[in-house]
């Protein structure tokens, strides 16, 4: 059993082996090609100090709600570039009174062993600030992080995706655009930028054509490769779709991009999008101006997904029915993150078994078996995984502590 460890503080929590009993001691079997071994926290929302050795390619984590399941996955989830699967402030994840969080992982990776160790703590007149270690050394950027590992996850916060605002599902479409290409999320956020100055110029009435027609050089550059990208990964999503084939236990779904512009995807030479793009925001300047925003672009893209079965909008699909489509993108997304980047990510799937019928239930752990990957989910009963028999790891958690 794992016991909290000292308030010490963190500076020497992040650096040294907290003053803990480990959870398990065996490393994770053979099987995926990349799984985490070890996972350690320190003054993490509700732990204080933990130590889990990670034995097998399914982690169940069992209790009660606000046991610190969900924060647990939380913290995996921070192993990769983004503010993790709630997207919280840092500020949020901290524990009360101290002064900053770390998560470090041991991962098997493709035969190699690697530290991984993410940080947020005060700077002086900068609040809290994150950074990435490997194997001890400082990452230029969280990015670094997909050279090693992806991560993948489903939430029941993601319950609503279909039915909830456009930028629920951009931001969704956004980390599966991510997970195949990193280079996606250094375009978005130079994208954003960008936009904010044009904003900004428009607003303050300083009409210089030279600087706003850089500006607009520079969008145009970037919301055509966003919107590529995007074009792009749903091309590929849509294979891997079809080759699970109709016999799946859960829903096909198929997808198409909103751009955002005028026109639906981008098609023909990008240097051409871009100056129809360019153009474009140039006329737009009045109407972007009195509107306070730029009212074309990426930032304004949305995906929309049908059930192929029925041909309706996952909209208007059952809960139920929107739920298993949910799942069935997410393992469709999983082959391809395998077969693009060569890396079998790892899955964090939040309270799915709960909305599952035992037939499906039974089928979700086959086929996550089959695809290769480390696979960690929560419950408040473990009874709802008596159909991975020996295959699962049984962590109960209670108040912030796990035990064997």
């Amino acid at each position: 059993m794992a016991a909290p460890g000292g308030a010490e503080a963190l500076s020497n929590t992040i650096e040294t082996e907290p003053d803990e009993i480990r959870i398990g001691e065996e490393p994770v079997a053979s099987g995926p090609s990349v799984a985490l071994s070890r996972l350690r926290l320190a003054e993490f929302r509700n732990y204080r100090s933990l130590d889990v050795s990670l034995s097998s390619r399914f982690v169940v984590l069992a209790g009660e709600n606000g046991a610190g399941k969900t924060n647990f996955l939380e913290a995996v989830s921070l192993l990769t570039p983004g503010r993790g699967l709630r997207r919280a402030a840092y500020s949020d994840i901290l524990r009360e009174g101290a002064s900053g969080f770390s998560v470090r992982a041991s991962l098997l990776s493709r035969g190699e062993t690697l530290d991984l160790l993410t940080i947020a703590r005060a700077e002086p007149g900068a609040g809290l600030q994150r950074m990435v270690r490997i194997n001890e050394t400082a990452a230029r950027s969280a990015e670094e992080l997909l050279d090693h590992l992806r991560i993948l996850w489903l939430t029941p916060a993601m319950d609503g995706l279909f039915t909830g605002p456009a930028g629920d599902r951009r931001r969704f479409l956004d980390r599966l655009v991510l997970a195949v290409d990193p280079a996606h999320g250094r375009r978005a956020a130079d994208y954003e930028r960008a936009m904010r100055s044009r904003n900004r110029l428009l607003q303050d009435g300083r009409d210089d054509d030279s600087w706003l027609s850089g500006i607009e050089m520079q969008m145009a550059e970037l919301g055509v490769a966003i919107a590529s990208a995007r074009s792009e990964l749903i091309r590929l999503m849509a294979a891997m779709i079809d080759e699970a084939g109709a016999g799946s236990p859960f829903p096909q779904g198929d997808l198409r991009l909103a751009s955002g512009y005028g026109f639906g995807e981008p098609s023909g030479a990008a240097v051409d999008v871009e100056d129809e793009v360019r153009n474009g925001l140039r006329r737009q300047r009045g109407l972007d101006r009195s509107a306070g925003r730029t009212l074309e672009g990426p930032h304004r893209a949305d995906l929309e997904v049908t059930h192929r079965a029925k041909g309706m909008p996952a909209a208007l699909s059952s809960t139920g029915e929107q739920k298993a489509l949910l799942i069935g993108l997410i393992l469709a997304h999983a082959r391809l993150v395998s077969a693009v980047s060569g890396l079998s990510p790892v899955l964090l799937l939040d309270e799915v078994a709960a909305h599952l019928d035992p037939r499906r239930r039974a089928a979700l752990f086959d086929i996550v078996e089959g695809l290769d990957v480390q696979c960690f989910m929560t419950g408040t009963d473990a009874s709802l995984f008596e159909a991975l028999g020996g295959r699962a790891q049984m962590i109960p958690v209670a108040g912030g502590t796990v035990s064997a």
